[in-house]
């Protein structure tokens, strides 16, 4: 998926504001301005349209798992994994909304997206063992639109 329409729907999914996206950005360790946002979030046809990198949408989403579940300072922050794949976002919100098997099942299901529990767990393995399956764009597509169905409700 594009790494700009990730940013969207996160972005409507908090229902939040550009600054406040910002904020969440640099919680994740990367400094980037309100307009480096604005530009990142309009549409590719719209005048100042900005691809988004891989690397703000890492540090994105490593924010976003700091803003809704906290900074452990103990802890070392996790390593950027770049380019940054369907299958880390769908990793990282599962991580920052403390998602279980059932509630991401409950989610495909509410946008009538039918998965079964063994396909679902191959989309979390790690690239490179058995049954890992890479998640496809309409997955995640159809799991963020759920998930901001359940957010939002």
């Amino acid at each position: 998926m594009i790494n700009n329409d990730v940013l969207r729907s996160l972005r409507y999914m908090l229902d939040i504001s550009d600054e406040q996206l910002a904020e969440i950005v640099e919680l994740g360790g990367y400094a980037v301005s309100e307009e480096q946002i604005a530009a990142a979030l309009k549409k590719d046809d719209e005048p100042g349209f900005q691809p988004c990198s891989d690397e703000l949408l890492a540090h994105a989403l490593d924010g976003l798992v700091y803003f809704k579940r906290g900074k452990d300072d103990s802890r070392p922050a996790p390593a950027l994994e770049l380019p940054v794949s369907n299958n880390q976002v769908l990793k990282k919100l599962r991580v920052a909304f403390e998602l279980k098997e059932d509630d991401i099942h409950a989610i495909m299901h509410s946008v009538d997206f039918v998965v079964s529990k063994p396909e679902m767990s191959a989309l979390f393995r790690k690239a490179g063992t058995s049954n890992y399956r890479p998640c496809g764009d309409q997955f995640l597509r159809n799991f963020l639109k759920g998930l901001t169905q359940r957010l939002r409700g």
